[in-house]
């Protein structure tokens, strides 16, 4: 070894296409091509998010259920941190320390934020039945987030101290960003693999007995593609660590492309899609029930919670009775939450309201002044 985090071998040539992308800047401009091509995905992706910001915003309004939200939260934080890295590294001159110092901190804190979220959706996944309530997922959010420091505070270190020498650029004698270099990419990517492939299996071994697992075929999806994501950048880390095979460069760039510009539209597309785009939104994860009658795959209700079909349009998710939205998941299981009828009509939908359906208000039932008339 010469000292740096990577293997004893040469580095690969500044003439590999797979390298050269990674610094080549357009017309001297420091807008360099690895960045635009990260940038462009993410922009639509806002644009998406923006279009829709409204209608998320209703449905969100609709349901009592904090687990929505989180992964909204999370969904925006991702994609607005990776644009703010892309236009901050198309300004600075990594050819400068103080640049490429910069450059690689943003690098660092885009990881921390799409490991945190990586990490926290897996653990909802497996255990959402059990934690709809807003303490447990701070919890979920707390625990991820200082795993995922721990990660990137290890990377960011390795990055800096021990630069590997396959990402140097003699030419203008600057280091690119290596991900904490090939031996470390290649063990937290095995590491990772190992995970999600044994995460696939549960529903196969015995151990599925003991645990309410997922049963829609989205979550198991997810999965896998992570699995193979993380299984494939291992195999071109150890091309690049012990094989010296320039084809590995090549094999990480696309796991790494597609993890920073394709990873946060592919949560939103499992976890959210179906809810943002449908009246009657099914359930995030069906889970098999540890009793006699197995749940149904259809259910189109929350775990804990009322179902979503009295949803009918779209002034119904602000004004919904009080045995929908207003229901408390964190203290009742069975009944609903007493409230006062009078607020309780006043939270009727206006279209109800111009339907003709009645307003319980608590009003004497006919004949009750009658009957009291000639009691006295």
């Amino acid at each position: 070894m010469d000292g740096t985090n990577g293997s004893d071998l040469p580095p690969v040539t500044e003439e590999s296409f797979c390298k050269y992308v990674l610094y080549y800047e357009m017309n001297n401009s420091r807008v360099r091509i690895w960045d635009l091509i990260i940038l462009i995905p993410n922009a639509l992706f806002v644009l998406f998010l923006v279009v829709r910001f409204n209608k998320a915003q209703l449905k969100l309004r609709a349901t009592s259920s904090p687990i929505f939200l989180t992964f909204y939260t999370l969904v925006w934080g991702n994609v607005i941190i990776s644009l703010i890295r892309c236009a901050v590294s198309m300004t600075v001159n990594a050819a400068m320390p103080v640049g490429g110092l910069i450059d690689k901190i943003l690098w660092v804190t885009v990881r921390f934020f799409l490991l945190a979220t990586e990490m926290s959706v897996v653990i909802f996944g497996l255990a959402f039945g059990h934690m709809d309530s807003r303490s447990s997922i701070r919890y979920v959010l707390l625990a991820t987030s200082l795993i995922s420091l721990a990660f990137t505070v290890t990377q960011g270190t390795l990055e800096i101290i021990m630069p590997d020498d396959m990402f140097h650029i003699d030419t203008r004698n600057y280091d690119l960003f290596g991900h904490g270099g090939m031996l470390f990419w290649f063990t937290t990517s095995l590491v990772f693999a190992v995970i999600y492939f044994t995460i696939l299996l549960l529903p196969w071994i015995p151990l599925r007995e003991y645990l309410a697992l997922p049963t829609k075929l989205s979550f198991y999806l997810y999965v896998l593609l992570l699995a193979l994501l993380d299984a494939t950048q291992a195999v071109g880390a150890a091309l690049l660590t012990w094989g010296a095979a320039p084809a590995g460069l090549c094999v990480v760039d696309v796991t790494a492309w597609l993890y920073f510009s394709l990873y946060t539209p592919l949560v939103y597309h499992t976890f959210l899609s179906e809810f943002f785009s449908v009246s009657q939104p099914s359930i995030m994860f069906s889970y098999k029930a540890q009793m006699d009658e197995p749940m149904d795959d259809d259910q189109v209700s929350l775990p804990h919670q009322q179902s979503f079909s009295s949803l009918k349009t779209d002034s119904d998710y602000i004004y919904q009775q009080s045995n929908s939205v207003y229901d408390s998941t964190l203290f009742e299981v069975g009944g609903t939450t007493p409230m006062n009828p009078v607020y309780s009509a006043s939270l009727q939908s206006p279209d109800s309201i111009a339907s003709g359906q009645s307003l319980d208000i608590g009003l004497p039932a006919p004949g009750f002044q009658t009957q009291n008339m000639l009691s006295t």
